[in-house]
């Protein structure tokens, strides 16, 4: 792996790890119980996760086939 791609990694999930932080504490704002909170951000999170993770695997996958 070169090392443009690690920092591109490392900046992608740091990004993704604020963002997630950022929207729970957006839906925890106002909500009343637990799972006022959690359910919405599980609905909007994970969907989020799956397609960075999905990309990772490919362009790992990609750079692992040369």
């Amino acid at each position: 792996m070169n090392t443009k791609l690690a920092i591109a990694f490392l900046l992608g999930f740091a990004s993704l790890i604020a963002g997630t932080v950022m929207v729970f504490l957006a839906f925890d704002r106002h909500s009343h119980s637990a799972s006022d909170t959690l359910r919405p951000f599980v609905i909007t999170m994970l969907p989020v996760w799956a397609i960075a993770l999905a990309g990772a695997k490919a362009l790992l996958g990609r750079q692992g086939g040369r």
